[in-house]
């Protein structure tokens, strides 16, 4: 997939074009159906198929005071979008300057004139330009005077939930990690450089801890402790998560810690991803390091048993992992 950070690099034609646009935050199921009707509708037309998105959220410019937790990182919609065998990614900045742009500007001067764009796949809820100005029929409009055609997908609905991204955040803000799997059609995941923490886990505890630190616009989940997948140099293992403020060490500041099973590598500074399985309970405190050493053991020996049972934990390892070893990082 080739990425584009800005209009000015575009190579100023595009092969029948199919597009969509939007933020796409997380790549729920609800966007990887728009993703699938534009590389029907380009494998169709022997074209090509893009999406556009924005960089930052546009709401993070439009409503600074509170704006959207990130479901995903601008890395990692990058990933997903290019598992989705989309062709072109157009990332466009948004600043208050192209906030002003109109839906008619943006129509003509960005998906006619700079893009040549022949079909156009959006959700059936979408609206865009200065005030949300363009509409489903506004674009319908369009088309029939720009010859483009327009495609609006359903909203996708799962177990009667439907698959948006006010939805997952709901859900993980809730630590429903299951629910957020099944509107995902994936777990969801966490991704940062393990940090120096004070290093209790390992000495006082007899659990080492990689400590992951969360963005100010990052979404996290419910505090408390979670069943992990953790990924790490192209291998997967099993673990355990607490989210929280460490009460038994009387913390203060939000802290993420990852026990990795059966692993005793020197990762200070390397990335990681942490895949969510479920939630095990609430973060408390107890009396001391032994008490709580106690009861990581058996938060420990329960996630053992839920990795063992989970069923979509290879696949997840081969959509991250080039060397897949599972099946040995959890015996």
């Amino acid at each position: 997939m080739k990425i584009y950070r800005s209009l000015g690099e575009l190579p100023g034609t595009f092969i029948k074009p199919s597009l969509t646009i939007g933020n796409f935050d997380g790549i729920h199921k609800g966007h990887q159906a728009l993703f699938q009707k534009v590389v029907e509708l380009a494998e169709y037309e022997a074209g090509e198929a893009i999406a556009v998105t924005f960089e930052p959220h546009p709401l993070a410019v439009l409503r600074p005071d509170n704006p959207p937790k990130r479901i995903c990182t601008l890395e990692h919609k990058i990933e997903l979008i290019a598992r989705a065998h989309i062709d072109h990614l157009i990332v466009l900045p948004f600043n208050k300057e192209f906030a002003q742009t109109t839906a008619n500007d943006f129509v003509v001067n960005i998906l006619c004139n700079a893009i040549g764009i022949r079909h156009l796949v959006v959700g059936y809820d979408y609206a865009f330009g200065k005030g949300r100005g363009g509409n489903i029929e506004f674009l319908k409009e369009m088309g029939d005077r720009f010859g483009f055609s327009l495609h609006v997908c359903k909203a996708v609905v799962v177990n009667g939930i439907i698959s948006s991204s006010t939805r997952i955040r709901e859900f993980v803000s809730s630590g429903d990690m299951r629910t957020v799997q099944m509107l995902l059609g994936r777990y969801y995941q966490i991704r940062g450089i393990v940090r120096e923490g004070k290093r209790l886990g390992g000495p006082l505890v007899g659990f080492p801890t990689a400590n992951l630190f969360l963005k100010k616009d990052e979404l996290s989940p419910k505090n408390g402790v979670y069943v992990v997948q953790v990924i790490y140099a192209n291998k997967c293992y099993g673990g355990v998560m607490n989210i929280g403020y460490n009460p038994t060490f009387n913390e203060t500041a939000l802290s993420v810690e990852v026990h990795i099973f059966d692993f005793d590598k020197e990762i200070y500074g390397h990335p990681l991803k942490v895949n969510l399985i479920e939630r095990l309970r609430d973060e408390r405190r107890f009396s001391g390091p032994e008490e709580l050493s106690r009861q990581i053991a058996k938060d420990a020996e329960k996630a053992r048993l839920i990795l063992a049972s989970e069923p979509h934990l290879k696949r997840s390892c081969c959509e991250e992992s080039e060397l897949v070893e599972w099946e040995e990082a959890v015996a």
